[in-house]
């Protein structure tokens, strides 16, 4: 299977498009039947199925597609998002979150794992899914992902948000960092420590930057950031 990225853009309106290319024989499953936008090969290649009741749970959808080839697969994503290949080879210790799950292969394996409840108090959920096996995944992230080490006694801070997958053994606290004004004025941070690499993307919504772009006024700025709710009380 070959799997084309035919457009980089990740601006608020840029949108990106993925082309999935079977050969004969080859299988991929798309978990977002609608965003195929066009398909060339025999009609009986594409067969929607219901997903298992985890699936339909964790995705909160009910159907994906089966594509086999040969083939030719465009499929659109949304303003802002990404599509990056992942091979998954033998055992992996990263977990994910199922919704960034976008396409798999049939050699893939999937495992449901229930976290320890310290972790589930942590991320506010109480199971993230681990893959095995020999395939490749798509992630459907917002912005690009990027890889980052993770040390044994160095935490890193990742925005909670960002955060696509981790380590199994990965140790997390729910944090802010900096000074005082800096804990203020920050999302949620991971406390981050343990052996192996963390996926991190990119991109986040910030409707605030976007509005210092289009030309706020500097007193405005100053103002929603020094005084308590300013974020709240001045437009």
């Amino acid at each position: 299977m070959e799997l084309h990225i035919e457009n980089e853009g990740t601006g608020t309106g840029a949108g990106q498009a993925v082309r999935y290319v079977l050969g004969a024989g080859e299988k991929v499953h798309l978990l977002h039947p609608k965003q195929i936008i066009a398909f060339r090969g025999d009609p009986r290649g594409r067969t929607d199925r219901f997903m298992d009741w985890k699936g339909m749970y964790r995705k909160r959808k009910l159907i994906q597609a089966e594509l086999q080839g040969p083939c030719e697969v465009m499929a659109a994503l949304p303003a802002g998002y990404c599509l990056k290949p992942l091979a998954i080879s033998g055992g992996s210790d990263l977990l994910f979150e199922f919704r960034n799950l976008f396409s798999y292969t049939p050699g893939i394996r999937m495992e449901h794992r229930l976290l320890q409840p310290k972790k589930m108090l942590v991320t506010r959920d109480w199971m993230k899914l681990r893959l095995s096996g020999e395939g490749e995944v798509g992630l459907l992230t917002y912005g690009p992902v990027y890889e980052m080490e993770l040390d044994e006694r160095e935490p890193l801070f990742v925005d909670a948000r960002s955060v696509v997958a981790m380590p199994e053994n990965a140790r997390l606290e729910l944090c802010v960092y900096g000074n005082h004004l800096a804990s203020q004025h920050m999302n949620y941070q991971w406390s981050m420590t343990g052996r192996g690499t963390a996926l991190i993307q990119g991109g986040l919504p910030n409707r605030e930057l976007e509005e210092e772009l289009q030309g706020d006024g500097l007193v405005r700025r100053v103002l929603r950031e020094v005084l308590p709710f300013g974020g709240v009380f001045i437009k």
